[in-house]
């Protein structure tokens, strides 16, 4: 029955057609895997019959977009910060853009999560219900301190909920809703790249190691329990790579390498 359950899974076809990804299919027995564990622990069966099954091996692709420095700031100017909800999208994005947290996580924060004195923000119970402490930057606090001050105070309803990023009608985003929003503002920005906050998240990943910073530094940011998630991205910065590019290469200067040596080696025979 597990290995009919199994095969199933694998030609089952979505309604477009296409078959379901690696990822939801280890997704799926996953689920069925967990469920034997636990009858083994209560002694409701002897042995566990998904023990041998072979899982289907996980895709790691690439993220389809990142945004660049210039890119980025096009779509922070975008909120209309005269108005509290402007005001609340503008703190939400450079959020979004300075600390890379999931969608879920952002619409979760508390007010009493964001330590402005710190300039730090608590994510709390984040995927693998992990909690994990990590820096916002001066320019993120700045804007949610604003935003704290001059536009949450006429969002929040009474009794204040104490959620941080609040709707028009004083409630928690929907994180259906906020990937909407965000998405929106990338399209208008006229960047020409697909995404939403996850985008972000691949940003700031990306430059953070294109500026220099320790791949355990940045997983710590994003909240990843294995730094193999986290590897991802040293496959996506190239500031490393082209430099090792430009010296190495003969094609990569607009004069070959070969001809423009040959020649500093003849002048300097020359006298």
């Amino acid at each position: 029955m597990l290995e009919s359950y199994q095969r199933s899974l694998y030609y089952k076809r979505k309604a477009d057609g296409k078959p379901l990804s690696f990822t939801t299919q280890a997704q799926r027995l996953g689920s069925v895997r967990s469920f034997f564990e636990w009858l083994v622990r209560a002694n409701r069966v002897l042995l566990d019959p998904t023990a041998t099954i072979e899982m289907p091996r996980e895709e790691h692709r690439l993220p389809r977009a990142v945004l660049s420095v210039a890119e980025a700031e096009r779509v922070l100017a975008l909120p209309d910060i005269s108005t509290p909800i402007g005001l609340r999208d503008r703190a939400m994005l450079e959020v979004l853009y300075a600390t890379g947290v999931r969608r879920a996580e952002l619409s979760g924060l508390a007010v009493f999560d964001l330590d402005i004195e710190r300039r730090a923000l608590m994510v709390r119970q984040g995927k693998g219900r992990k909690d994990r402490m990590i820096p916002t930057g001066e320019r993120a606090v700045t804007w949610c301190e604003r935003y704290l001050t001059d536009a949450r105070p006429k969002l929040a309803p009474e009794p204040d909920n104490g959620v941080l990023f609040l709707t028009a009608t004083g409630l928690k985003i929907h994180i259906d809703n906020l990937s909407r929003l965000i998405s929106s503002y990338v399209r208008r920005s006229g960047v020409g790249k697909p995404g939403s906050c996850h985008l972000f998240r691949h940003t700031m990943a990306t430059l953070m190691l294109e500026g220099g910073a320790d791949i355990r530094f940045v997983q710590q940011m994003l909240g990843h329990s294995n730094i193999s998630s986290t590897q991802l991205y040293t496959r996506v910065s190239l500031r490393a790579l082209e430099a090792v590019h430009s010296a190495t290469h003969p094609g990569a200067a607009n004069e070959p390498r070969r001809a423009r040596d040959g020649a500093e080696e003849g002048e300097a025979l020359h006298g």
